[in-house]
């Protein structure tokens, strides 16, 4: 059986939690980083020696790094319907999932500590609202995605990308700032919030 370590409230464990449900992955999951076990003690440096979460043990393979994690699973585990195996749709595919992962996620990251963590060392006022205008520009970016797709964000069907895309979507919509209207992306949560897997792991109230 696969084990994850890592919280259940982490955004980059929620993914893998959210991919395994859309496979019928049977798991099962150690609480480790804020609030649990420390992922700086030796036990999980032996398994990721960056000290973050998520980490996947798959009998003896051993994997860190969350859009790797999920781009293993689909690609072991029968995934061929979320990642594409034609070399164009898996690029497309790739392309949502490394931006999220650089561009959209770094921008969030200051106001994020700042808004919602309440982070003594993210108190820079001018800081913040550099991250919530370079924040806003990528949801805009995606924003005109879906309006191209009118449905996920490489075109009708489900894939890989949205998970990432769509756990970003909800951390979005639930800090608290001036939100823009995105009626594509608005529309979009809709859409992702037909899943169950997207309602246990997605839109459940968890920033």
């Amino acid at each position: 059986m696969l084990k994850i370590l890592g919280r259940a409230d982490s955004i980059n464990v929620r993914k893998v939690l959210w991919l395994c449900d859309e496979l019928n992955l049977a798991y099962e999951r150690e609480d480790w980083g804020r609030g649990f076990q420390s992922p700086r003690s030796p036990e999980f440096i032996h398994f990721n020696p960056n000290a973050t979460i998520p980490v996947l043990i798959d009998q003896e393979f051993v994997l860190w790094q969350s859009n790797s994690i999920i781009r293993y699973l689909a690609n072991q585990y029968t995934g061929e319907k979320l990642y594409s195996e034609h070399p164009q749709k898996r690029a497309l595919i790739d392309q949502w999932i490394d931006w999220q992962g650089i561009e959209l996620n770094n921008s969030w990251t200051y106001a994020l500590m700042h808004l919602v963590r309440d982070s003594p060392l993210h108190q820079d006022k001018i800081q913040v609202e550099n991250s919530i205008q370079t924040w806003t520009k990528n949801m805009e970016i995606l924003d005109a995605q879906l309006g191209k797709t009118q449905a996920f964000v490489t075109g009708n069907e489900f894939t890989l990308a949205d998970i990432p895309i769509g756990l970003s979507v909800q951390r979005w919509l639930l800090t608290p700032l001036e939100h823009p209207v995105l009626d594509n992306v608005q529309k979009y949560y809709d859409l992702l919030s037909q899943r169950p897997a997207y309602l246990r792991w997605g839109n459940n109230g968890q920033n």
